[in-house]
């Protein structure tokens, strides 16, 4: 078994973990840090609006000699607006200027034929009204907001109203990143980033579900014992998830990575920055808040239960009253039906981040007796 699988089999076990829910503060203030930084960017930079959306032309010429950087300022200059110039694979440029209307695009292609030794007849133009990217735009935002309603829905069926608010949280956490590093980088926004979007709400979803069932599983009748927490088995269940979460995460993010850095940075083709750098942050965020985000925040909802609390009182409790007696108060996290063993000899255990210790032997009738039989 590689060292990775059999940590993960620890993990589930509950021999090893880390402590999630106990350092939740400090992943709070990452997320927020980072957060913050994000809508500064936003709204400092803002975002850079495909032509989709604001409306332009785009012209695409017949094979030519003139490098794509030429191309670029003889565009700036006939336009009078920022333009993006990408090399074809036939031996042309297409050249995209935002804001131009009609009338403008005409001259435009006059100037640009004229500039790019090219004839006019052959430089296709083809026009974009901005009321159509509205159109696109306010559809987007619709299929979010429908989208959005009905996971905090399904949420609240299945699970619990915290678990939906917690999950809410988490993908509002994810759009944001997200689009603000679109506003730092000055990536161009297109229909192809709305779907990217869409696509990460939707993998960041199914990631956060995964724990969450876990956590329901395991957190089933706990109010009838008093071994351990919620907050216990919450850090559990992200434990016993984590290792599948890095796997998934590091699968789906190896193609777009390639998309992203080699396609659209080494090899120059620039259009597809517009949905693999949405789908490369959004999923490593995704991946992020199901772990350091939704099930802390649960936890911390979950807490202020009256019962919650109830128990978790009555838990440190009995804790300290086996730690004033000597007694051990290490066991392994929970299995399954381990909350109904509440008169067993470990009934002061608590689950334990770190190695498993045996507990200490409580007198010679239990356990092997210690030294030679006389």
């Amino acid at each position: 078994m590689s060292k990775l699988g059999h940590l993960g089999a620890r993990l589930i076990r509950g021999e090893v973990g880390y402590d999630f829910i106990g350092k939740r503060k400090i992943w709070y203030g990452i997320s927020i840090l980072i957060t913050i930084t994000a809508i500064v960017g936003l709204a400092v930079r803002g975002l850079n609006m495909g032509i989709e959306f604001e409306g332009g032309a785009v012209f695409t010429t017949p094979k030519t000699s003139v490098s794509a950087g030429t191309a670029e300022r003889s565009a700036e200059a006939a336009s009078g607006h920022d333009a993006i110039v990408q090399e074809l694979g036939t031996g042309g440029l297409r050249i995209q200027i935002s804001g131009v209307d009609t009338a403008k695009s005409d001259q435009i292609k006059t100037e640009l034929a004229k500039d790019l030794n090219v004839p006019e007849a052959k430089i296709n133009a083809d026009l974009v009204g901005p009321s159509w990217g509205e159109t696109i735009a306010n559809k987007a935002w619709t299929g979010l907001i429908v989208f959005m309603i009905l996971v905090v829905i399904y949420l609240a069926i299945a699970f619990e109203w915290r678990m939906a608010v917690a999950a809410l949280v988490a993908l509002i956490h994810d759009i944001t990143i997200t689009v603000g590093i679109y506003a730092l980088v000055g990536f161009e926004v297109t229909t192809g980033t709305i779907i990217g979007l869409l696509t990460i709400l939707g993998y960041s979803l199914y990631d956060t579900v995964v724990v969450f069932d876990s956590l329901k599983e395991g957190t089933k009748d706990i109010t009838k014992q008093t071994r351990y927490t919620y907050s216990e088995i919450a850090n559990r269940s992200i434990n016993g998830t984590l290792v599948r979460s890095i796997n998934t995460t590091i699968v789906a993010l190896l193609p777009v990575a390639g998309l992203l850095f080699i396609g659209g940075g080494f090899l120059g083709a620039g259009m597809l920055n517009d949905i693999s750098l949405s789908l490369f942050v959004g999923l490593a965020a995704g991946a992020y808040s199901s772990i350091f985000i939704a099930t802390p925040l649960v936890a911390d909802l979950k807490e202020r239960d009256p019962q919650i609390k109830a128990l978790k009182k009555r838990v440190l409790a009995k804790r300290a009253s086996a730690a004033a007696k000597g007694e051990s108060v290490e066991a392994p996290a929970p299995q399954g039906d381990d909350f109904d063993d509440d008169t067993s000899d470990d009934e002061t255990a608590t689950a334990v981040v770190g190695p498993r210790h045996q507990p200490a032997s409580r007198g010679r009738g239990r356990g092997r007796p210690s030294g030679k039989r006389r």
